[in-house]
């Protein structure tokens, strides 16, 4: 059977394309029983790699069935046939961050703050199950009707497991885009998951202000002696607040780049400053 039938069985009327990867794509529908459209991602078990069948793909199911958070992307239904996957998902109708930034050329800083906030608190909440994204960029960043962030493919996440006296074992798995990838990462040394998704945020903010990358990711070996350099170029428009959050989130020293609960509490973040000098 094709997608339409395999999905009208199951109750949804299949729609229009919404995007691609390689690994799978991602369809609109509407569902006959919640009486609104959704997103449908359906991965071709034949089209992947094995790695990606055996270790990615049952992760990504696992951690998609335990995360219930308003800033992560919504799943009503996962089913499965013998050649392919079926995610079915909140549909965020504004599309990605990425394609927002662009339009408008970065973004005003308190339009930043709120998306941010929202971002950081949907990954606390992973983080504080112990899973982590480990793909975090513009583009895995959706957008409800109200401009609300919702996290998206969990493809690379995974569950972190800790070694006898509770400490995080490390990843060791090349993950991500580079452009958004920490130097560690990008070095191929045994890295602390949750702090690589720190640096991943650093990258997203960076671009959410400025509207463009903070490294140059065309020459690899270029962009990983600037990151350890901890070289960051800042529009003169940004606030002395904002630039100290992405100064110490693109912190190449893994023990002193922000955690999770850091950047929370970060002043940026909280407002305090950037209110004032609104009023």
């Amino acid at each position: 059977m094709d997608d339409a039938a395999v999905l009208k069985k199951k109750g949804y009327i299949l729609g229009h394309t919404l995007g691609e990867s390689s690994f799978a794509k991602v369809k609109s529908a509407y569902s006959e029983r919640l009486k609104f459209n959704v997103a449908v991602k359906i991965t071709d078990r034949r089209k992947v790699p094995n790695e990606f069948l055996e270790k990615f793909l049952p992760r990504e199911l696992d951690i998609l069935s335990m995360v219930n958070h308003c800033s992560i992307v919504k799943i009503y239904e996962i089913f499965e046939t013998s050649g392919k996957v079926y995610i079915v998902m909140e549909l965020c109708v504004q599309g990605d961050l990425l394609e927002f930034i662009k339009s408008n050329h970065g973004l005003p800083e308190e339009v930043a703050c709120r998306m941010f906030r929202q971002l950081c608190c949907a990954v606390k909440y992973c983080h504080d199950l112990d899973v982590v994204h480990r793909d975090l960029k513009c583009d895995n960043v959706l957008l409800d009707k109200e401009m609300n962030v919702k996290l998206s493919d969990f493809g690379f996440s995974k569950r972190c497991f800790r070694d006898g006296s509770g400490k995080i074992i490390p990843s060791q798995t090349f993950c991500g885009s580079a452009a958004y990838a920490a130097p560690e990462v990008i070095q191929g040394i045994p890295y602390h998951p949750k702090i690589y998704d720190m640096w991943s945020l650093g990258v997203i903010l960076y671009v959410m202000v400025s509207g463009y990358m903070p490294y140059d990711d065309s020459n690899v070996k270029r962009m990983l002696r600037l990151q350890k350099e901890h070289r960051v170029l800042f529009p003169d428009s940004l606030s002395m607040e904002c630039k100290d959050l992405i100064f110490r989130m693109l912190q190449p020293d893994v023990s002193h780049r922000l955690r999770i609960e850091d950047v929370l509490n970060h002043p940026w973040v909280q407002g305090k400053r950037l209110k004032a000098r609104i009023l």
